[in-house]
């Protein structure tokens, strides 16, 4: 993740000890682990048809509780076997947030999905054109936005145990639905990062096991791409 998972820290002490990194490589190991990402969230979305709506709940709260350990070990320990465990969790997350907004809106997981294919296409596009540059600059900036956005989130969810929420953010209203597309903003420029530090990866030639790495990094930022379109979605809708 390029959020403050990806830093230039990351890629100084790096010495080739095996078969180096490549960016086709990043793409397999990127493959494999939404593979089992959405695996994963389809087998909770078949529980959630089924009628198992308590345990659909349940692992939705493991699945988002333990995506989130295992992202810090994965950031701070380079386990990197750990990135499929990391997947599994996640997918558990997002099967259960896609079955709720779904039963709630129906038919917003499918335009959340091709919105987010249609954004990291975009993304893509516009580094590889270099339309986009990568910057210092832009790296701070994004890092200091995301950090922002975290910060609301998390005061808001401290919040929401008190009864509190931070007003206009979180409604329907204009200001809601600006914030969202701001945060949609700030994730997609993340994936610039992601496929800055992907490409300098490359060239420096770090370890082949890097690879798992740089794919867990391009998930978590496509799922949260995923999630804020929903949530955008949501906010839409729900002012009809």
């Amino acid at each position: 993740m390029a959020n403050p998972v990806l830093n230039e820290k990351f890629l100084e002490n790096t010495n080739v000890i095996t078969e180096p990194l490549t960016i086709q490589g990043v793409i397999q190991k990127t493959i494999v682990l939404f593979t089992i990402l959405v695996a994963s969230a389809a087998f909770l979305w078949m529980k959630g048809i089924e009628g198992h709506a308590d345990l659909v709940l349940k692992l939705t709260t493991v699945g988002a509780i333990t995506s989130f350990v295992l992202a810090f070990l994965i950031c701070f320990t380079k386990k990197m076997f750990l990135t499929p465990l990391h997947a599994v969790a996640e997918g558990l997350f997002i099967g259960g947030f896609s079955f709720v907004m779904e039963k709630y809106c129906p038919g917003i997981v499918q335009t959340a999905t091709l919105g987010t294919f249609i954004t990291v296409a975009t993304m893509l596009v516009l580094y590889s054109t270099r339309i986009i540059k990568f910057s210092d600059k832009l790296m701070g900036i994004v890092l200091t936005a995301t950090i922002a956005v975290a910060g609301i989130y998390f005061i808001q969810w401290v919040g929401s145990l008190f009864g509190f929420s931070i007003p206009g953010i979180f409604d329907n209203g204009t200001f809601g639905i600006v914030f969202n597309l701001v945060v949609i903003g700030i994730a997609a420029l993340n994936l610039i990062i992601d496929f800055h530090f992907i490409e300098t990866a490359a060239n420096t030639l770090m370890p082949k096991e890097y690879e798992w790495y740089f794919g867990f990094s391009i998930m978590i930022t496509v799922v949260w791409v995923y999630v804020e379109i929903v949530r955008l979605l949501v906010k839409y809708n729900s002012r009809d």
